[in-house]
């Protein structure tokens, strides 16, 4: 199976490891430690050997990290997983601490009121990090010091960096050679005046040089460093054994390999200005670079926008998976209709089926995250992961949320659906509804060229709103093209200032949660496009649907929505019917029809 149900929490054991945490800090001479979710790459999703936040407290949200002081250890958790953090770690001996609205700086000043040193590891966090937070305790007796990592010093049975095989991605998916790739982007660095850069994120790695790895569950990437030559030549620093003789000579050249252990002296030994991310390289890069008296030029990943702004070959291949995909889903959903009243389905049956349905396709690489399948209250804990000790029996009158996704040769996919099992439970029909309403609010946005996601945002919440409801999340996140399922660097959230731009895709998944009862959330995949001229002719962008999945009708109050509203809805759902319905059997059709039956 791809999705792992064992329970990943180990909340007996945070205390004692804790503990040893302490004693290692105390013996530094350090006041506390700082130990985050990421790794050396920054990724949203880590392996085995660097998930040291899972490790030490127990909670394995993708985003947060722990400060552990004497006397406290805080858990920094956003709105997604304050759920699931009590839920994971062990009360007694971790705080939940609600970031952003707390930052870590003004919190070390309360709680280290005496001063000290505390220390982080300086290939874990990045530049912008490290510097904002010192910008904060300037003037303070807190001081923070680069550190060997302490957690990695008093984890003994720390598993084996991993060594998956890499793979080419088909020029036919890619759409461009990665040596034009190169080209286009080292004439970028010239004209910034820099002789190269510095490449930390295994995506654009993957992006830059069209290939693809399974170093990380669910993201088809190789763990590795690069660098960018304003030449074009590019040295690869990853371990040999990840890449046969085959892939070596399709790489051609001007790509170097060389083994990660050799990336530090490369970095000292590099001549001219080099292009640094500081929102995500670690810190080390850029205090090597310094220490050997290289010019630095701060600025974002020279992968990052063409990475997210897909050419045609992209966007075909990513339209494709989503049609794929959409036939394994209604043949799915079409089974779950029928089990689920029947009472006898739990969350990881559920699972099960899914990922067999997209399996079925005989192109699943692999689901592109772990299943989020909530059933009642597990639905109101954004990013729950189903285990064997959480698994809860689907029942009638509670709502099912599913957020899944699959990677595929030619596309990722990610989708949510929340599902109605027998009545609704009172007041979840109102909510949908109005969930709805912003995810058709988005999808519908015409808008001027230049706007970022943090201007479009309020469209998706506008609904709820009007009835003193909101969620805690971001509308949308970037997602990329047989890659990473979130990606960067634009996305639909009050946060982001990256306008958007022709070729992006983007979540559209606006929700409602209401803790101990249900979950709501409706996510489809949208393209940015040129819009047609309207109007005095102005430059307008839209948004193109590329996930084709009835909506459940059951939980709609149709006297709620606006006549464009119910155009919309019942125009998406002709197309879907028209698009799905060729591609499943029989029963599933039949399903369809009724699904996809206009309001």
């Amino acid at each position: 199976m791809f999705q792992d149900f064992t329970s990943r929490s180990t909340p007996d054991l945070g205390a004692g490891r804790l503990a040893r945490l302490r004693a290692a800090a105390t013996q530094a001479g350090l006041a506390g430690f700082l130990v985050p979710r990421a790794d050396a790459h920054q990724g949203e999703y880590v392996a085995d050997c660097d998930a040291r936040l899972a490790w030490l407290t127990g909670f394995t949200g993708s985003a947060g990290f722990c400060a552990v002081l004497p006397e406290i250890a805080g858990v920094f958790v956003d709105g997604r997983y304050r759920v699931q953090v009590r839920a994971e770690v062990d009360l007694a001996a971790f705080t939940p601490v609600n970031w952003p609205e707390t930052k870590l700086g003004p919190w070390l000043l309360e709680h280290v009121p005496q001063g000290g040193r505390i220390g982080f590891d300086p290939w874990l966090h990045t530049r912008r990090e490290v510097e904002e937070l010192r910008r904060t305790l300037a003037g303070s007796p807190i001081e923070l010091v680069e550190s060997a990592n302490l957690v990695d010093a008093i984890w003994e049975d720390r598993p084996a960096p991993p060594m998956a095989p890499a793979r080419e991605h088909p020029l036919a998916f890619a759409g461009e050679p990665s040596a034009e790739k190169r080209a286009r982007l080292g004439h970028g660095l010239s004209a910034r005046g820099a002789a190269a850069a510095v490449l930390t994120l295994p995506d654009s790695i993957a992006w830059l040089l069209n290939i693809r790895g399974a170093d990380i569950p669910r993201n088809p990437v190789m763990q590795a460093f690069a660098v960018l030559h304003a030449s074009g030549e590019c040295t690869l620093f990853a371990e040999a054994a990840k890449l046969s003789p085959a892939l070596r000579a399709a790489l051609g050249p001007e790509i170097t390999l060389r083994p990660v252990a050799a990336f530090e002296a490369a970095l000292r030994a590099l001549t001219g200005p080099v292009l640094v991310d500081p929102a995500t390289a670690p810190h080390q890069v850029g205090r090597e670079l310094e220490d050997a008296g290289i010019a630095v030029v701060w600025g974002e990943d020279p992968c990052s926008l063409p990475k997210a702004r897909k050419n045609a070959a992209e966007i075909a291949g990513m339209k494709a998976a989503h049609i794929r995909d959409a036939a394994a889903l209604v043949a799915f959903l079409a089974w779950l209709d029928a089990e689920a009243p029947k009472g006898q389905l739990t969350e990881i049956d559920v699972v099960k089926a899914l990922e067999e349905a997209r399996r079925s396709t005989g192109a699943l690489l692999d689901i592109s995250f772990d299943t989020i399948c909530g059933a009642g209250p597990n639905g109101a804990i954004v990013h729950y992961r189903v285990s064997e000790a959480t698994n809860r029996r689907v029942t009638p009158g509670a709502l099912l949320l599913i957020d899944s996704g699959a990677q595929y040769p030619d596309g990722t996919t990610d989708i949510t659906r929340t599902i109605a099992v027998g009545a609704p439970p009172e007041g979840a029909a109102e909510a949908f509804t109005r969930v709805l309403q912003g995810m058709i609010a988005l999808s519908r946005a015409r808008f001027p060229r230049g706007l970022a996601g943090r201007d479009l945002d309020a469209l998706a919440r506008s609904a709820l709103w009007a009835a003193g409801m909101d969620y805690d999340h971001g509308t949308g996140h970037g997602v990329g093209a047989a890659l990473c399922v979130h990606e960067g660097p634009a996305r639909i959230s009050r946060a982001s200032e990256v306008a958007l731009a022709p070729g992006m895709i983007l979540s559209n998944e606006p929700g409602h949660y209401r803790e101990g009862h249900w979950g709501i959330r409706i996510e489809n995949l949208l393209l940015v496009e040129e819009a047609p001229p309207l109007g005095d002719g102005r430059d307008h962008l839209a948004f193109a649907t590329l996930t084709y999945v009835p909506i459940d009708r059951r939980l709609i109050v149709a006297a709620l929505l606006s006549p464009a509203e119910r155009s919309w809805l019942n125009s998406y759902h002709a197309a879907v019917f028209a698009r799905i319905a060729p591609l499943v059997p029989a029963p599933a059709r039949h399903w369809l029809h009724a699904a996809c039956a206009p309001l």
